[in-house]
């Protein structure tokens, strides 16, 4: 397993009308080359170039590999189609052109997260009433799936996550079963799993229950406190990614060693993609990621 990080852990989200000021991608690659991280996920579109040769160039020139793209989709809505077909084929073409032949990067799709105000309010404890419909969701990303699939040649797989439509382990277990694994696979992201869940325990036991379908494996913490204060004080989930439920590596409740032991269980060999989901501007997002990388290390990764 080898280990990279992500534009996210710099304050770089896909969330519109985010204040703050953003790292610019040179100072970001620097510094997630700087402190031990190989590969990277290319954040939002237009934050890194998206010039073919200059891309590539960017991340040969610090030895770094692209490993995914995150696209969100509001999958909830037929209408929204359209526009994310052609939105994942654009940045599936960019990936596709500055891969590594040998270890291609995935196109990682996802809901709209931060999109839909109840589900953004309710995030860390959502109520059944606030599902969609799975099933149709679930067709629409194997759509957008297979046609980049079939157009670009780069594998998709699906991000459970916060403040989105498929967030909690009985949306994602439903998701998983209402598509194929020939078209999307699974994101197995260790905070969000953790955050959805409130049981912490449970993030090593999914891997066992999904072990079929993770293609690709995020790790990040949560902060128990924060987000049980979330919970009590009913922060939406902006709120509670500003007072640091996604916190640095082995400092929250995801019990890592664990995680490690059920990946290798299941003979997980792809790559551990690190990321500290912040805010612009909030912490010191170097510091904290060389921190992550010296944790990983001492668990042998």
């Amino acid at each position: 397993m080898r280990v990279a990080n992500a534009p996210c852990s710099w304050g770089t989200l896909e969330f519109e009308r985010l204040e703050g000021e953003q790292i610019g991608y040179a100072q970001m690659l620097n510094e997630l080359a700087e402190a031990g991280y190989f590969g990277t996920e290319l954040g939002d579109w237009g934050y890194m170039p998206t010039h073919p040769p200059t891309l590539a160039h960017e991340l040969d020139s610090r030895g770094l590999s692209m490993r995914g793209a995150f696209v969100p989709v509001s999958f909830s809505r037929e209408e929204a189609v359209p526009e994310g077909l052609e939105r994942a084929l654009k940045t599936a073409r960019l990936i596709a052109a500055v891969k590594d032949t040998a270890d291609p990067p995935l196109l990682v799709l996802a809901d709209n997260n931060g999109s839909d105000a109840a589900r953004t309010k309710c995030a860390g404890r959502i109520d059944p009433s606030l599902q969609t419909d799975i099933g149709a969701f679930a067709r629409r990303v194997e759509f957008i799936a297979r046609t980049v699939r079939q157009e670009t040649g780069i594998e998709v797989v699906f991000h459970h996550h916060c403040a989105g439509f498929v967030e909690t382990p009985e949306e994602t277990a439903e998701f998983l079963a209402s598509t194929d694994s020939e078209t999307v696979n699974l994101v197995f992201d260790t905070g969000h799993w953790a955050y959805a869940s409130s049981r912490f325990g449970d993030v090593s036991d999914a891997i066992d229950r999904h072990g079929d379908r993770i293609r690709h494996v995020h790790f990040k913490d949560c902060d128990p406190q924060i987000a049980e204060s979330a919970r009590l004080n009913e922060w939406d989930y902006f709120e509670a990614v500003r007072k640091g439920v996604f916190c640095e590596l082995g400092k929250g409740g995801v019990d890592f060693p664990c995680v490690l032991e059920r990946l290798r269980h299941i003979g997980y060999d792809g790559w551990i993609v690190v990321e500290q989901d912040v805010l612009p501007g909030m912490g010191a997002p170097k510091k904290s990621a060389a921190r992550s990388r010296a944790y990983l290390r001492s668990l042998g990764i």
